[in-house]
């Protein structure tokens, strides 16, 4: 074949989308992301972008839309970009708890999973002026007067706002009567709780470990079984508050990509976490490596529907 016959092939297949992803040099990634700038999705988002570029991708752009837990986003993104073998969202189980409490017109099942990234547990935490200290003192707080203590976090059906009900529920408070304050993204979750305009906060650890450090909140809970490694808060549960919940992020592709499309775009997931940029964005953020990709993502999702839909039946938020 002469080359420059070649060459038009092989242009042509790309712009087809029949080329993997790493053959495609002019391939430009469009990463959504469901949430406003600064938190955790943003976070993940982007370092995944950097990754990508580090794995072969010739650049991605962002797109930050956020609202409603990421139904919003989401709406956006399988409306826009279907058959789209080069489009990506982030997501994860605080999606899934937003589509379970807001039942928004567009679903998971628009879209194509491709692989979970992360995994970590949330944070509570106070203003560090707070006259409280401890959960004990918020735990009190709560049963004197439910409506008195606001809860900040992320959108409603968040993991941090399950963990709120399930704690309420716990200590023998209606999780009907929480106060929960959903905010559209970290930056402005966290820029509340840092004025006091909420009583307590919770998010991944990672979004609040600076302001920890520094002593500008005081973290007195994670949801995790055990105590998190090289971090000196105590659990929930050695507190006497039975509750563990984790959270977790991954990244889905368009509805309509053809099956090659979807191991491409898998594949080049697969091949960005194992870059020096993940691994630097794993050490810095906190974040626990929890890769699963393909069909073991998809069932893993149907599971984590179904296992958040009973926890929250269970705490009265459904």
């Amino acid at each position: 074949m002469r080359r420059d016959t070649f060459l038009r092939s092989l242009a042509a297949l790309a712009a087809a989308g029949a080329l993997p992803l790493s053959a495609r040099a002019s391939a430009n990634l469009k990463m959504m992301i469901p949430a406003n700038p600064g938190g955790g999705w943003d976070s993940t988002g982007r370092a995944l972008g950097k990754a990508l570029q580090e794995a072969g991708a010739a650049s991605v752009s962002f797109d930050n839309k956020g609202g409603a837990a990421g139904a919003i986003g989401l709406a956006q993104f399988v409306n826009a970009n279907k058959g789209d073998a080069n489009a990506m969202m982030v997501m994860g189980a605080v999606m899934l708890g937003g589509i379970i409490t807001g039942k928004p017109p567009v679903s998971l099942s628009q879209a194509t999973p491709i692989a979970r990234l992360t995994s970590e547990y949330n944070v509570f935490v106070l203003p560090a002026n707070s006259p409280l200290k401890t959960m004990k003192d918020v735990i009190e707080q709560l049963k004197k007067d439910p409506g008195s203590v606001k809860w900040g976090g992320g959108s409603r059906g968040s993991t941090e706002h399950i963990a709120a009900a399930m704690i309420a529920r716990e200590v023998g408070v209606d999780p009907a009567k929480i106060n929960y304050v959903a905010f559209r993204g970290g930056g402005e979750a966290t820029a509340a709780i840092l004025g006091g305009n909420v009583t307590i906060g919770g998010s991944g650890y990672s979004e609040f470990a600076e302001y920890i450090t520094t002593g500008k909140m005081r973290a007195i809970g994670v949801t995790s079984e055990k105590r998190l490694k090289g971090i000196d808060v105590p659990t929930l549960k050695e507190q006497g508050v039975n509750v563990v919940i984790g959270n977790w992020r991954g990244v889905y592709g368009a509805n309509g990509i053809t099956a090659e499309q979807r191991k491409a775009l898998t594949d080049m997931v697969v091949k960005a976490t194992k870059t020096k940029a993940w691994g630097e964005a794993l050490e810095k953020n906190g974040w626990t490596p929890a890769l699963l990709a393909g069909a073991d993502f998809e069932k893993f999702v149907d599971d984590e529907f179904a296992s958040l839909r009973a926890v929250m039946a269970k705490s009265g938020m459904i």
